[in-house]
């Protein structure tokens, strides 16, 4: 598999099969992005879904379907868009690939803050883990797991108990711009020293394509 991370959250997965890009949001920059089957939204916050520049990403990539939790339905239908509704647990097709949304709650940031539908997104039978934000572990094995390493709603030590708890053959750092560029290094060199002993934890270079 190849991917490529275009910041935060936003993820490109190209499987030799399909293409499919993961939570275009505002800290990302995908703007170049071409041939996409498919777009997949775990969720309504901005950093994950950005309403301004979604559709001229769906306009570039004119044959990609649009995969989203369900609150995110009434932002992109707002957007004149007609997107395809996931079910947590029921797995669809998408671009030809087997898809299982799972989790289907976002992380708590404060007793008093609402908590968002949240989908992870799991991509033929486990190839790769996209968890959104929310730290649900699946019963599915896990080859290459996205980890959120910074986040309002999340303590480096839930990052490092969640990638031991999935314990993927690869680990991939995401979620990070809400971090310094010193706190980004402190979350990666724990993740390192502190991952399982089969994962290997692997930084994705911005905007280019790395096979995994």
């Amino acid at each position: 598999m190849h991917f490529v991370h275009y910041g935060h959250s936003c993820v490109l997965l190209d499987t030799g099969a399909a293409r499919l890009l993961f939570d275009p949001g505002v800290f990302s920059s995908f703007e170049d992005v071409r041939g996409v089957d498919a777009v997949l939204i775990t969720h309504l916050h901005a950093d994950h879904l950005d309403p301004a520049r979604l559709p001229a990403l769906l306009e570039v990539n004119p044959g990609a379907q649009l995969v989203v939790d369900a609150d995110s339905a009434a932002v992109v239908r707002d957007l004149g868009l007609e997107p395809t509704v996931v079910e947590i647990d029921t797995t669809l097709t998408v671009a030809g690939v087997q898809v299982k949304p799972v989790g289907g709650t976002h992380a708590e940031i404060h007793r008093e803050i609402p908590r968002p539908a949240n989908a992870g997104y799991i991509v033929a039978d486990g190839a790769f883990y996209h968890p959104g934000d929310a730290l649900y572990v699946p019963e599915e094995s896990i080859d290459v797991l996205g980890v959120p390493v910074g986040a309002p709603w999340l303590r480096l030590g839930e990052a490092v108990d969640f990638t031991r708890e999935v314990a993927p053959r690869v680990a991939v750092p995401i979620h990070e711009r809400t971090l310094s560029e010193a706190g980004i290094q402190i979350a990666l060199s724990r993740l390192q020293a502190m991952a399982p002993e089969k994962t290997t934890t692997t930084v994705l270079p911005s905007a280019q394509e790395t096979e995994v």
